[in-house]
C-alpha cells in the first residue's frame, strides 16, 4: 500500500476525534497529515512528508485556530450554566439568613446561603424567614444573598455583573 493512503487514514481518524472533542485542535492535526498525505502522493520522501506534516500541522495550529475560535465565540452567545446561572436569580429564604448561614429556596432546591459580608464586626444584618432575595453571587456551595428590594451591582442578561 501507498505511504500516502496512511496519511489520509490518520487524517480520517483524527477528524473523527474532532467531532468527539470540538475544540479545534484534531482538525488542525488532520490538516497536517493531509499535507503529509500529499507529500508522499507527489512522491517525497517519508522525512519530507513528516517535516510537511509537522509544519502544516503547527501553522494552521498557530494561525488559522485562534482565529477560528475568536469567529466562534463572536456569534454564539454565552450560555452561563451550573451555579454561574443561579447568580441574579430570586430566592425564598427558609429560615433566617445572617451573614454566617441560613437556607434558601432557589430554582427548586434548598441551598445553604449568607449574607454578603458588609466588613463591618458584629453587623446585625438579618433577613427573617419568608423574605424574597436576590442571590448575589455563589460562594462555593453557599448562595450569597440580599434582600430582593435591596439595590444590587446592575446584571447583564446572563447574570453576570456589569462592569
Amino acid at each position: 500500500m501507498d505511504g500516502w493512503l496512511w496519511w489520509i487514514g490518520g487524517a480520517l481518524v483524527l477528524a473523527v476525534i474532532e467531532m468527539l472533542s470540538l475544540d479545534l485542535v484534531f482538525i488542525m492535526l488532520a490538516g497536517g497529515a493531509v499535507a503529509g498525505g500529499i507529500t508522499g502522493a507527489a512522491g517525497g520522501p517519508i522525512w519530507l512528508q513528516i517535516v510537511v506534516a509537522c509544519v502544516v500541522a503547527v501553522l494552521l495550529l498557530v494561525t488559522l485556530r485562534p482565529w477560528l475560535l475568536q469567529n466562534l465565540r463572536r456569534r454564539t452567545p454565552v450560555v452561563e450554566t451550573n451555579v454561574a446561572a443561579q447568580v441574579g436569580r430570586l430566592a425564598v429564604a427558609l429560615s433566617e439568613v445572617t451573614e454566617t448561614g441560613g437556607r434558601v429556596k432557589l430554582s427548586g432546591e434548598v441551598w445553604s446561603a449568607r449574607l454578603p459580608d458588609d466588613g463591618l464586626p458584629n453587623s446585625s444584618g438579618r433577613v427573617p424567614e419568608g423574605t424574597e432575595v436576590r442571590v448575589v453571587a455563589i460562594d462555593g456551595a453557599t448562595a450569597v444573598v440580599q434582600p430582593a428590594s435591596a439595590p444590587s451591582a446592575p446584571t447583564d442578561g446572563a447574570g453576570d455583573r456589569a462592569v
